[in-house]
């Protein structure tokens, strides 16, 4: 039976999610302020953690800054913030999906199975070193490199650039790329490949070369060597 840690001030959706995913087989913990929230998620074994943003004590971005700092386990944040900053600060600072309220049971249940088969497929495949270039990616230890150099990503630039180079000289349209990044029921607009692909070019790129990635104006993006 999977665990779930939900973290959520607001006690009567915490109920209902609570008694959904309990009816769908889950073994669920509710925590309703981040403090506990996050002791709890590093304190035990969880397959998912749901994050509320706005958490009285300590709010979901904390949280999730923290869980990520010692665990991998996924987390699909849960808010009424529904921004492209607040989504793209959500996810770029560890979370694996978001969901804004309201929502309907059935887009949650929907996305939990996402993150669970993206999770038994990562652990399922065996993978290879990628290169393009001098850019070398290890999926395998999560090491990036330009020739000598380190480079440090964060989680959701490390997926769009892994996506990146298992398809080199292929036009890669936005709507491919949300998908493929940040699943294809997310959450987020074509907008936010925009802004991880301006966050990777400025890491990957060297300083005065051309960049790896090249704007196909009106469709997407393609990576050339």
């Amino acid at each position: 039976m999977k665990r779930i840690l939900l973290i959520e001030d607001e006690a009567n959706l915490a109920r209902f999610v609570e008694l959904e995913l309990r009816h769908e087989g889950f073994d669920v913990t509710v925590a309703f302020e981040g403090v506990t929230g996050s002791r709890l998620a590093l304190g035990e074994h969880w397959d998912l953690i749901l994050l509320d943003l706005m958490l009285p004590g300590m709010d979901g971005i904390e949280v999730c800054k923290a869980i990520r700092a010692y665990k991998q386990v996924p987390i699909l944040m849960i808010t009424a913030r529904d921004s492209v900053t607040d989504r793209v600060s959500g996810l770029d600072n560890g979370a694996d999906d978001y969901i804004a309220k309201p929502f309907a049971i059935e887009e949650l249940l929907a996305r939990i199975r996402v993150v669970f088969r993206r999770q038994q497929q990562a652990e399922g495949e065996p993978e290879s070193r990628l290169s393009c270039g001098e850019l070398r990616l290890d999926p395998a230890s999560r090491v990036v490199s330009r020739g000598a150099e380190h480079l440090e990503l964060t989680k959701r630039e490390f997926a769009l650039l892994e996506t990146f180079m298992k398809n080199v000289n292929r036009v890669m349209p936005r709507e491919t790329l949300l998908d493929s990044v940040w699943g294809y029921d997310a959450a987020v607009d074509t907008n936010v490949v925009d802004v991880y692909v301006r966050y990777l070019r400025n890491k990957i790129d060297a300083p005065g070369a051309a960049s790896y990635i090249e704007t196909i104006r009106g469709i997407g993006y393609v990576m050339r060597k």
